[in-house]
């Protein structure tokens, strides 16, 4: 959908674009009641900014949608088509790099007690494994903060990628 469609479309049409980025209902009708945008980058600035600072249950709602790292997700979906784009940097055919992937992964998901999220566009495997190793020292606090971040991220890039 271009920025013009966007712009034009019905408030449902616009959310449903929107929560295909981040699966954050308040995110998306903000976004989508500040329409009509001058163009993209006045779109992913409000993107940025609402729905600040997302809750505890918005960010856990929009992690449960996100595979692990290393894993591509199944379907044919608009959102497994963000997450193997996203992850193309990660060579899920490299046996030593997906051996250290799900040690990390699990290690994370002990820690933290959810999926190890981090905007993987752009960065290499070992880049990821060595952020995942560094985040494995936050404290809970910090790491949930941190987890929203990312996921605020991959929604504004997305949203990129679906109005250009």
């Amino acid at each position: 959908m271009n920025l013009e469609t966007f712009n034009a479309a019905d408030e449902d049409t616009a959310r449903a674009l929107l929560l295909r980025c981040a699966a954050v209902p308040r995110w998306a009708a903000e976004v989508a009641a500040a329409r009509p945008f001058p163009d993209v980058a006045a779109v992913l600035a409000a993107a940025r900014t609402a729905a600040r600072p997302w809750t505890d249950a918005e960010v856990d709602a929009a992690l449960a949608r996100h595979p692990r790292i290393g894993e591509q997700p199944p379907g044919g979906g608009a959102e497994a088509a963000h997450s193997r784009r996203e992850q193309a940097g990660v060579d899920a055919g490299d046996a030593d790099l997906a051996a250290r992937l799900r040690a990390g992964n699990r290690a994370y998901e002990d820690r933290f007690g959810h999926v190890f999220l981090i905007r993987a566009a752009g960065r290499s495997a070992e880049e990821i494994l060595a952020a995942l190793d560094e985040r494995l020292g936050n404290d809970p606090v910090t790491e949930r903060r941190v987890v929203a971040e990312q996921l605020r991220e991959i929604a504004v890039l997305r949203l990129e990628g679906e109005l250009t």
